[in-house]
């Protein structure tokens, strides 16, 4: 069974010696990756009681959409 970290992709040496880049649009291009994370990021907060989800900046902005809906909640963007 393959987890979220098996859907991103490592580039050593980016954008400086010794970094290691985690690339996460090889996760956001996979439909299976992409549920896998969602359904983790819900999981945790399926029972909470919450009025608004905030994602924050990129990442936070591409995933807290769909994690929102899944909760039937608003989602605010946030920079």
């Amino acid at each position: 069974m393959k987890t979220v970290k098996d859907y991103i992709r490592t580039i050593p040496d980016f954008p400086h010696e010794g970094i290691m880049f985690r690339d996460v649009t090889t996760l956001f291009a996979d439909p299976a990756g992409l549920r896998l994370v969602i359904d983790q990021l819900l999981q945790p907060y399926a029972a909470v009681q919450v009025d608004k989800l905030v994602g924050l900046e990129a990442r936070g902005c591409i995933l807290g959409g769909p994690v929102a809906y899944e909760l039937g909640k608003a989602f605010v963007p946030s920079r």
